[in-house]
Order: C-alpha cells, then structure tokens, then sequence
C-alpha cells in the first residue's frame, strides 16, 4: 500500500496536464491543424481496421488419387513386397547401428586420449537406462493391473 502512494506523489500526471493545458490555451497559429491531424491519423488507422471485407471463397481443389501399387495385385505379392520392404529397413537400421557404433568408440578414444574414464561414464548410462527400463515397465504393469481391474469390474456389474 505504501509502495503504491510513493509511486503515485513521485509520478503524478497533474502538473503535466495543466502544462499542456497552459500551451494549448496559448493562441498559436498551427494549434487546430495540429490537433486535426493529431486525432484523424488514428481514426482513420481504426477505421481502415474496422472495414468489412467479403473474400471470394477459393475454388474446391481437384484431387488426383497417385497409387504407388498396382491395383490387381495377389496376396502373394503383398506378402513378397512385404518381406523385401522389411529386409531393406532392418539392413537400414544395422548399417545406422553401425554408424553410430563407429561414432561412439571413436568418442570413446577421444575421451581415453584426454584422460576420461570412459568406462565408468558407460556402467553409468548402462545404469540409467536400466533404471528408466525397470520404471517404464513398473508403469507399464501398473497400468495394466489398472485395466484389469476396470475390466473385471465391469464384468462384475453386468
């Protein structure tokens, strides 16, 4: 409360306005212009912000179906194309498995070459991630005795 009434007897407006006051009752040959243009440079930007516009919808877009497979295929196609695809992405994910494993003993040398104990650094992360793999599964069979439960009791009240 007391902080307010300082800011308020350090920072009063009163004498400013009656200063204003004081020049603009002085008779000055630009005063009304000034006063004019003063008030319609913001009426006229709210009046430009306030006009009603209608936009012309925009045309319904055509749609072109692209089939990336032939439309009459057999089953045994789907299942070959399939096992193809899925060999292509495991050989993706082993040559990525590699590359990284490349980038960490080469991480791993640089932090032997500077004197890190970089084997300490790995049972630790090892550690970590056991710890957040034992807590995200606690959640998991946590959630799922959840489940379980709900399900028994709805079957219970039928």
């Amino acid at each position: 409360m007391l902080a307010r009434m300082s800011m308020l007897t350090r920072f009063n407006p009163t004498g400013g306005i009656a200063d204003f006051w004081n020049e603009f009752r002085k008779p000055t040959p630009y005063r009304w212009p000034i006063l004019f243009v003063s008030f319609a440079i913001p009426l006229w930007g709210l009046y430009m912000l306030a006009q009603e516009r209608h936009l012309i919808p925009p045309e319904r877009p055509t749609i072109e179906y692209i089939t990336s497979f032939e439309p009459g295929r057999t089953d045994e196609e789907i299942i070959a194309s399939n096992i193809e695809n899925q060999k292509r992405k495991e050989a993706e994910a082993a040559r990525i498995a590699a590359l990284e494993e490349e980038a960490k003993e080469a991480y791993r040398a640089l932090g032997r070459a500077t004197g890190v104990d970089v084997d300490a650094m790995e049972r630790k992360i090892a550690e970590e991630k056991a710890r957040e793999e034992a807590a995200k599964e606690a959640r998991r069979k946590a959630a799922q005795a959840a489940a379980e439960k709900r399900e028994a009791a709805l079957q219970g009240s039928e």
